[in-house]
C-alpha cells in the first residue's frame, strides 16, 4: 500500500481573482495534463472530489476541447453512509450531473455503499489498486480535511479506502455549502479514500476558493506536516498545484 511521502516539496501556487477564474485556470491545467498523458498511454485514471468548490473547475473541464474521455477511468473520493440512493446529496449523483453525464466518460467507478459498506470499501480499494492513478482533482475542507479524512488523520494509513466518522466541523461545512438544510440531516459516517491513496496519484490539482478556507490553507502551507492538518500532507507530494482566489489566499502569499 502507498504511504505518505516524507520529503517536503513546495506546491505550485496559483492565485486567481475569483472562483470562476480559478476554475478556468485549473481546468486549463488539468486538461493539458490529461491530453498529454492520453497522447502517451492508452488510458488515464483520475480521482475527482465532489463539492461546490470544485464545480467551476469541473464544468469548465467538461467543455474543454480535445479530450478523449472514452479512455478515462474515473473514481471519486468519498460517499456518505445512510443516505437514500436517490438523495441529491450523494456525491456520485453530484459528479454525474456536473461532469460524467456531460462527457463520454470511459468508465466511472462510483462508490455505492450498498448493504455492507466494509465490503464496498474493500472492493473499491481493489479497483484503485488495479493500476496507478495518474491525476487527482481535490479541495481542502474548512478543517483541513482531504476527502473525508478529518483531523486527526492518519497520514500513513495502510488502507486505501475506509469507513470514517465525520466530525462536526465537516458536517457543518455541508450545511454552510448549501448541500443540506440543517446539521441533523447530514450523515455521521462516510466511506473515504485515505490520505495515502490520494497522494499516490502522479499529479494533484487542488482547487480551494472562498474565505472560509483561508485559515486551513494557511496552516496547510505554513504549519507542521501532521494529521492535525491533513492538507499539510500535500507538501509531501512532488507534483501538486494549489489554486487559490483572493478570498482563500493567506495574507503572506
Amino acid at each position: 500500500m502507498p504511504v505518505a511521502r516524507e520529503k517536503v516539496h513546495e506546491p505550485r501556487l496559483r492565485r486567481l481573482p475569483g472562483p470562476e477564474a480559478l476554475g478556468e485556470a485549473a481546468a486549463s491545467d488539468i486538461a493539458a495534463a490529461l491530453i498529454r498523458r492520453l497522447e502517451a498511454r492508452p488510458e488515464v485514471r483520475m480521482i475527482f472530489a465532489s463539492a461546490p468548490s470544485q464545480e467551476a473547475t469541473l464544468r469548465s473541464l467538461a467543455g474543454w476541447p480535445g479530450i478523449d474521455w472514452s479512455r478515462v477511468t474515473a473514481f471519486h473520493m468519498d460517499e456518505y453512509l445512510g443516505l437514500d440512493p436517490a438523495a441529491p446529496q450523494r456525491f456520485g449523483t453530484w459528479l454525474r450531473e456536473v461532469l460524467f453525464d456531460r462527457v463520454p466518460i470511459g468508465r466511472a467507478h462510483l462508490i455505492d455503499p450498498g448493504g455492507d459498506p466494509l465490503v464496498t470499501a474493500e472492493t473499491y480499494a481493489g479497483l484503485l489498486a488495479a493500476a496507478p492513478v495518474d491525476l487527482a482533482c481535490m479541495g481542502i475542507g474548512v478543517n483541513g480535511h482531504l476527502a473525508f479524512n478529518d483531523p486527526p488523520a492518519d497520514l500513513h494509513d495502510p488502507s486505501l479506502v475506509k469507513i470514517v466518522e465525520l466530525d462536526d466541523v465537516s458536517r457543518r461545512q455541508q450545511v454552510d455549502d448549501g448541500c443540506f438544510a440543517d446539521l441533523d440531516e447530514v450523515p455521521h459516517r462516510a466511506i473515504t479514500l485515505t490520505v495515502p491513496a490520494l497522494l499516490a496519484a502522479e499529479e494533484i490539482f487542488c482547487m480551494v476558493p472562498g474565505a472560509r478556507k483561508r485559515a486551513a490553507v494557511d496552516a496547510a502551507l505554513h504549519g507542521p506536516i501532521d494529521g492535525r492538518m491533513p492538507a499539510s500532507a500535500l507538501r509531501t507530494h512532488p507534483r501538486c498545484t494549489i489554486y487559490l482566489d483572493e478570498e482563500s489566499a493567506p495574507d503572506a502569499l
